[in-house]
C-alpha cells in the first residue's frame, strides 16, 4: 500500500477501534467487577470467584435467568418459522394487500417499544377479560398475564426482525433454481427442504440468533405483559437498581455474555465450512453445486429426488 492510502486505511481503523471500545468497553468493565471482593461500590478490592458460586443460593436470580432462556428459546423458534414462511410469501408471490401486508409485518422495527408494550397490555386485557367471562372463572382462578403472555408478545417483534433479515437472504438467491428442481420432479415441499432452505439458511440462521438476543434482552415490552412467575432477567435487575445491584447479577451477566460470544462463533464456524464447502463444489464440478447436481445428466428426476 502506498504512502498516500496508509493514512486514511490508519484513520478508519482507529475510528473502527474507538467504536468497538465505546461499544464493550462498559461489557468488560462488567466482566471485571464480577470478579471483585467487594459487594458495592465501584472500587476494586480484590479477586474473587465467591459470587459465581452463590449463583446456586439466589433463587431469584436463579429463576430469573431460567424464564428468560426458556422464553428466548420458545419465542425465537417460534418466531424463525413465523417469519421465515412470512418472507417466502413476500417475496414470492403477488396478491391483494401485499404492500399493507408489509407495512404490519415491519411495524415493530419502527415503532416504540413503549407504543408496543401498552398495545400489547391493551390486547391482553381485552382477551383475557373475554376468555373469564367465557369460561365462568372468578378473581380466584381467572386467566391472568403470564409467562404465555410474554412469550406471545416476544413472537411478535422477534418475527419483524426474523423477516427482515431472510429476506434480504432471498435477494442473493436465484429463483431460476428452484424451477429447475421442479422440473426435474421434486414436489414443493422437497424443492423448499433441498434447495430454499439450505440457500438462505444463513439468513435464516442470522435472524434466529437476533431474535434470541432481542427476546432475552428485551425489558420494555417485557414490563407490560409480564406477571407473577414470568419475571425475566431484565426486569430483576431493575428491580434491583432501586436498592443495590447483587454482584451475581454481573456474575451471571458474565455467564450469559460468554455464552452468547460461544453461541455467535459456533454459528461463524457453521456458515463459514457452508461457505467453504460450497466453494469446493464450485471448484470441482465448475458450477454451483446445487446447479450441478440439478442439471447432472446422469442423474434421473425419480433417482435425485425420491431414492435419495
Amino acid at each position: 500500500m502506498s504512502a498516500a492510502g496508509r493514512g486514511p486505511a490508519a484513520a478508519i481503523g482507529a475510528t473502527a477501534g474507538l467504536v468497538y471500545l465505546f461499544f464493550y468497553l462498559p461489557v468488560l468493565v462488567l466482566v471485571l467487577f464480577s470478579f471483585n471482593e467487594a459487594r458495592t461500590g465501584g472500587r476494586w478490592t480484590g479477586f474473587t470467584t465467591a459470587w459465581y458460586a452463590r449463583l446456586a443460593d439466589n433463587d431469584q436470580i436463579r429463576s430469573a435467568t431460567v424464564n428468560s432462556i426458556l422464553i428466548a428459546v420458545i419465542a425465537t423458534a417460534l418466531a424463525v418459522v413465523v417469519g421465515t414462511m412470512l418472507s417466502l410469501a413476500l417475496d414470492r408471490h403477488a396478491f391483494r394487500g401485499r404492500r399493507a401486508a408489509e407495512q404490519v409485518v415491519y411495524l415493530p422495527v419502527i415503532a416504540p417499544e413503549i407504543v408496543t408494550g401498552v398495545s400489547l397490555l391493551a390486547f391482553f386485557s381485552f382477551v383475557l377479560s373475554r376468555l373469564n367471562d367465557l369460561l365462568g372463572r372468578g378473581a380466584g382462578d381467572a386467566l391472568r398475564l403470564g409467562r404465555p403472555t410474554v412469550v406471545i408478545a416476544h413472537v411478535a417483534f422477534c418475527t419483524a426482525f426474523v423477516a427482515l433479515v431472510v429476506r434480504a437472504s432471498l435477494l442473493n438467491f436465484d429463483p431460476v433454481v428452484e424451477e429447475a428442481a421442479r422440473d426435474l420432479g421434486a414436489s414443493r415441499w422437497t424443492t423448499f427442504w433441498r434447495v430454499t432452505l439450505p440457500s438462505i439458511a444463513p439468513g435464516v440462521l442470522g435472524g434466529a440468533l437476533l431474535s434470541f438476543t432481542l427476546s432475552l434482552d428485551n425489558f420494555v415490552i417485557t414490563f407490560f405483559v409480564a406477571g407473577p412467575g414470568a419475571t425475566t432477567l431484565p426486569i430483576e435487575v431493575f428491580g434491583q437498581l432501586r436498592r443495590s445491584i447483587s454482584p451475581e447479577v454481573n456474575a451471571v451477566s458474565t455467564l450469559i455474555f460468554a455464552a452468547s460470544t460461544l453461541l455467535l462463533v459456533g454459528a461463524l464456524a457453521i456458515q463459514a465450512g457452508a461457505a467453504r464447502r460450497r466453494l469446493l463444489q464450485f471448484r470441482q464440478d465448475g458450477r454451483p453445486g446445487g446447479e450441478a447436481a440439478l442439471l447432472d445428466p446422469q442423474h434421473s428426476p425419480q433417482h435425485t429426488w425420491e431414492e435419495t
